[in-house]
This record gives structure tokens, C-alpha cells and sequence, in this order.
């Protein structure tokens, strides 16, 4: 390398070349790595660092993909300068781009793009913010195998390095696998008490297995840390915590609380992201409606369905449409939540065939979602088929944690719609894998009730024994 080109290079945080002679350009990707990482407020950053240096390829790369959603116009011009510049880019600059280009514009091709991050990280496996984005690529897709196969790729690579064993956790929890994914996610945190993914990941943990108050005492003791986050991260977070009190019976006005001062009241921040602060608003009131207690939410629910009348926000995300479409239905927003769901149907008639494979069912359940909110529990039964299963339904962007809703919202239709045998058969199965779960147990004793079981007892006291030993 000459001495004019060594000039202009300089390395980032992973400790690859990057063609730029402005430190602050390179301070600014640098910032936003840890950004994205920790899921800081200030992802913005990297627009400094496209400002500070104008032909720095990889700059003008990684604007363009945090733009992409709300700004795709800007977004084609920072890739356009990124392509103008690949003539002078180092090879991992190359790949960066080769990888983002597949994931902004008209032609975004996401199965082409996690190739493409594969290939980039066996090349340069110190790469965690392309790690990171290749794992949300998987999350969206339903791919949690890919996902643990990634980030085991790498892993020899980054042996105690910050942010890592968070994006261990999360795949293994995905996959089931949850001694190993809280072994991951307390290393995380031994690492670095901060990363919140890890945080999240070990809630998830202790939430699958029912240890409702110990995750509850572990978030409430993170909580002071969660200023710093995004509108998605301390939401998210949030509603872990509210769901735990939830399912552990707390009391009503304890998950109201949080719902009131954590997760809606970030709409107030200017920054704040509302499409994730709706999808954690929504989620959370649902639970709370299949409980029972409607009219404790009903004008929160008239609030947030406000909102979701919003064209702008529709199709960001498809558990948001989903989930739009079950409040809308119960409010009678009838008019909004048909355009709504006949949107999707447009917007699904325009998807590759390989995409339609993948997302017919979506549509399907988008379609029963909104007849459960009208209560119409014998279509949703004939759109859901006898077998549903939420677990099979990743591809709309959602964990399992936040797809239990979904199984809860079935269990409930089958006892309406008199599948009530069937009702029994599919709460035994969850009962066994998540026995210190109450509501469960609660519904389990509906149903013997209906068909006239002695075991409505023993599920009555087992549900009264849960509830009870949370408040030790």
C-alpha cells in the first residue's frame, strides 16, 4: 500500500480498514456500532459520520441502511455515493455494501441478503454489527437454526468480547434450548451489566420458565439502566416486566402502571419510535382483554386504536398490523380495520411467489385476529384450522414470548366455539410445558367445568396455589 492510501485508511472498532482520512468519520461508526449494540437512542450518529467524510464508502453505506424504512429516497442516494466510491474501498467495505444493498430499495431481497451477511462473516467474523443485522434478517424470516449457526461461526473469533453472548442467548432461547441461553446471557452480563439484549434475554428465560417474581426483582433492579435505550428496547423491556406481573397475578393496577408510565408515555419523547411503542401497547392490552378485563382498558384501547388508524404505520411490521387489526375489530372500527386488512391483501398480491409461500398463513391469521375482535369464534375456528399452533407463525416478526398471545387468544376461541375436547388436548400440552403458569391453569378449569370433569378441581386449586405463592 502506498503512502497516500495509507493515509486515507484507517481502522474501526473490529479493527478492519477503512478508507477514510477523517478520524471523525471513523469516531462517528465507531459510535454507531455501540449504538446499535446497545440499542442506544443516537443510531443517528452515523449521519455525522457520513457528513465528515462524503466518500467514505462504508459511512455512506450504513446511513443509507439506517434511513431506508421512513427515508428511502436519502437512502438510494447514501448507497449511490457509497457505489461511487467502491473503486478505492478496502474488500471488508465491499461486502458491507454487497450485503446492504440487498436490503434498501425496491428490490430488497432478504433471503439475497442473509447470504450475503453469511458470506461477509466468514470472511470477517469480528463483524457484530453484521452479525446483528444478519440475526434480525433471521428473526423476521422465522429462522432461528440460521441464526445459532451465525453467531456460533463467529464466536471463536469474539471469546469475551462485549454484546456477543447476548446474540448467543437469544437464538437458543428461540430454539428452546434454555439452560444454554441463560448460561449465555449471564456471561453477557458478567461481561458488561449493561447490555440489555442479555438483560432481556435472561427475562425471557425466567418468563418461559414461569419464575415470574424472579424476573420481575432482575428487570426492576436493570430498570434505572434503560433511560439510554430506544423506544423499542425500553418498551420492550417493559412489557416483559408487565407480562410477568400478568401471568403471576399481580395485581391490576400493577401492570396498568407500567403500561401507562412505561410504555405509552414514550410517545412523549421526541425521539420516541411509535410502530414499536404500539406493538408492546398492543400486545400487553390484549393479555389483559383475554383476562378479562375489558373495561379497565377500555379507553386506553379507544386511545391506541386512534393511532392505528394511521395509513403511515401500516405494513411497517406484520405482527403490528395483527394486532391493529384485533383492536380495531373490538372497538367497531369496522371501516378502518377492513381497509386495513384488505391493504394486506393488496400488498400480499405483490410479493415474490417464494415470499407468498411463506406469508399465506400470515394472512390467514391477520383475517382471524380481526374476526376475534368482532368475537366471531366459529370463523376464526374455520380460518385457523383445528391444528393452530402460534409457534409456527415466526415469519410475522415476533418471539415466542410475544406469539403465547396468539395460542392464548386460540384456546379461548375453541371454548367459545364448543372445541371444548379440543381445548382440553391443547392446554394439557402447554400446561406441560409451562406448569407454573395460572391463567393457563385458569382456562384449563373452564373448560373441565364445561364438560363437567372432576379435574376442574384439581385445576382450580393448582391455578389458586400459583397465584398465591407469587405473593411470598
Amino acid at each position: 500500500m502506498g503512502g497516500s492510501e495509507e493515509a486515507t485508511t484507517r481502522r474501526d472498532r473490529w479493527g478492519y480498514p477503512v478508507r477514510t482520512a477523517s478520524g471523525a468519520c471513523i469516531d462517528s461508526i465507531d459510535a454507531y456500532y455501540e449504538q446499535v449494540l446497545a440499542y442506544g437512542r443516537n443510531r443517528a450518529v452515523i449521519l455525522r459520520a457520513a457528513a465528515h467524510d462524503r466518500s467514505c464508502t462504508l459511512a455512506n453505506a450504513l446511513a443509507a441502511h439506517f434511513v431506508a424504512t421512513k427515508k428511502p429516497q436519502e437512502a438510494s442516494r447514501l448507497l449511490q455515493a457509497a457505489n461511487a466510491s467502491l473503486g478505492n474501498a478496502t474488500p471488508y467495505e465491499r461486502a458491507v455494501v454487497a450485503a446492504i444493498s440487498c436490503l434498501v430499495g425496491d428490490k430488497k431481497d432478504e433471503d439475497l441478503a442473509l447470504n450475503r451477511h453469511i458470506e461477509l462473516l466468514k470472511e470477517f467474523p469480528k463483524d457484530l454489527l453484521s452479525l446483528k443485522r444478519a440475526q434480525i434478517l433471521c428473526f423476521y424470516l422465522g429462522r432461528p437454526v440460521v441464526s445459532l449457526n451465525i453467531v456460533q461461526q463467529v464466536l471463536v473469533h469474539n471469546e469475551g468480547v462485549s454484546y456477543i453472548y447476548g446474540m448467543l442467548s437469544f437464538p437458543l432461547l428461540e430454539l428452546g434450548r434454555m439452560t444454554e441461553a441463560e448460561e449465555a446471557a449471564r456471561k453477557g452480563l458478567r461481561i458488561n451489566s449493561c447490555d440489555f439484549w442479555s438483560q432481556h434475554n435472561l427475562c425471557h428465560v425466567l418468563q418461559n420458565e414461569c419464575r415470574f417474581k424472579e424476573a420481575t426483582s432482575f428487570m426492576e433492579a436493570c430498570s434505572s439502566s434503560w433511560d439510554s435505550c430506544s423506544s423499542f428496547m425500553y418498551t420492550h423491556n417493559w412489557w416483559h416486566v408487565a407480562v410477568c406481573y400478568l401471568e403471576g397475578d399481580s395485581p391490576l393496577n400493577r401492570v396498568l402502571e407500567v403500561y401507562d408510565e412505561n410504555i405509552w408515555k414514550e410517545l412523549l419523547r421526541i425521539d420516541a419510535e411509535p410502530v414499536v411503542v404500539y406493538i408492546n401497547a398492543l400486545g400487553l392490552l390484549l393479555r389483559i382483554y383475554l383476562r378479562g378485563h375489558t373495561h379497565d382498558i377500555v379507553d386506553r384501547l379507544k386511545l391506541l386504536t386512534t393511532a392505528l388508524k394511521d395509513q403511515s404505520i401500516w405494513h411497517v411490521e406484520w405482527l403490528l398490523d395483527i394486532l391493529a387489526l384485533w383492536a380495531l375489530g373490538c372497538t367497531k372500527e369496522t371501516n378502518r380495520a377492513e381497509d386495513l386488512l384488505h391493504s394486506i391483501k393488496s400488498r400480499f398480491s405483490t410479493l415474490s411467489s417464494q415470499k407468498q409461500n411463506s406469508m399465506q398463513a400470515a394472512v390467514q391469521l391477520a383475517e382471524a385476529i380481526y374476526e376475534y375482535g368482532r368475537s366471531n369464534f366459529f370463523k376464526v375456528f374455520d380460518l385457523l384450522g383445528p391444528n393452530f399452533d402460534a409457534i409456527n407463525f415466526k415469519m410475522i416478526g415476533a418471539s415466542d414470548e410475544q406469539l403465547d398471545v396468539l395460542n392464548e387468544v386460540w384456546y379461548i376461541v375453541l371454548l367459545n366455539s364448543g372445541q371444548v375436547p379440543k381445548a382440553i388436548e391443547a392446554l394439557k400440552k402447554q400446561v406441560s410445558k409451562r406448569p407454573g403458569a395460572p391463567f393457563l391453569w385458569r382456562l384449563l378449569e373452564k373448560a373441565y367445568s364445561i364438560e363437567r370433569m372432576p379435574d376442574e378441581f384439581f385445576a382450580a386449586e393448582k391455578a389458586k396455589a400459583l397465584e398465591a405463592a407469587y405473593f411470598r
